[in-house]
């Protein structure tokens, strides 16, 4: 899967937007103002693509026991965010976006039931 594929796929969620809010290289996906995806465009660009998803915190831990491709969040909080690295090409495209879908659905659940209903 490349970038773009990857983008659209986020983008066709509810509510969602996209920012660089911490520097030109890092594109984030929210959920009502709420990050759950985290691009670093200059490891895709390098070929080395990944992203830092959101994800239940026993479900992270059988995920990086299962794959080598999913570590602990790089720069973000290691029990609550993985890093999918999709360059290494373990992983099938259908993971992939399984993992975007939880890493949204953590997002959406952790919010206000005002919020959540929002989105109904």
């Amino acid at each position: 899967m490349n970038i773009e594929q990857l983008r659209q796929y986020c983008l066709n969620k509810k509510a969602v937007t996209e920012a660089f809010p911490f520097d030109k290289d890092t594109l984030v996906f929210k959920v009502l103002g709420k990050m759950f995806a985290l691009f670093p465009l200059e490891k895709w660009e390098a070929g080395e693509g990944w992203v830092n998803l959101k994800c239940d915190p026993d479900y992270a831990l059988e995920l990086r026991e299962s794959y080598e491709s999913i570590q602990p969040g790089w720069h973000m909080s290691k029990t609550n965010w993985n890093s999918v690295l999709i360059y290494k090409g373990e992983l099938s495209p259908a993971l992939v976006l399984k993992l975007i879908d939880h890493s949204y659905d953590m997002v959406v659940k952790g919010m206000p039931k005002k919020m959540r209903e929002s989105l109904q």
